[in-house]
């Protein structure tokens, strides 16, 4: 069941990217970029371990450097859907953070808002692609 989960992400995420390529200004292809580019990284460095308490730090460094990118858009584009990407994008780098501190907080529920902000960035550069065309 996860499988199908993860094939429906997939296709979603290379539909965003399609259409950002395709539809979007210099901004949303750079996000879109970088987006993906991170989705394969984080994919490469994570490895299978039955520890939910034990973070790649390769997927935070991941993250940290999408964060950088979101930021910057939102720094020099005048855009409104970069600085809502990079707030999002915060939110799953403070997530690592808090999984790295290890605060009594149940990692599962913080995986859960990593994987769900991901959806939500992409619905921002949905947003701000269809804006841009």
């Amino acid at each position: 069941m996860n499988m199908v989960y993860a094939m429906v992400g997939a296709v979603f995420m290379v539909a965003m990217v399609v259409f950002a390529f395709l539809k979007g200004d210099r901004a949303e292809r750079i996000g879109a970029g970088a987006y993906l580019l991170a989705w394969f990284a984080s994919i490469l460095v994570q490895r299978e371990s039955n520890d939910i308490l034990v973070l790649p730090l390769g997927v935070f460094l991941i993250d940290l450097a999408v964060l950088i990118v979101f930021a910057a858009l939102a720094w020099r584009s005048r855009r409104s859907w970069p600085v809502w990407a990079s707030g999002i994008q915060l939110l799953t780098v403070v997530s690592h953070v808090l999984i790295i501190i290890d605060l009594r907080i149940p990692t599962t529920s913080l995986y859960t808002v990593m994987n769900l902000n991901g959806y939500l960035i992409i619905a921002c550069l949905i947003v701000g692609t269809f804006w841009a065309w």
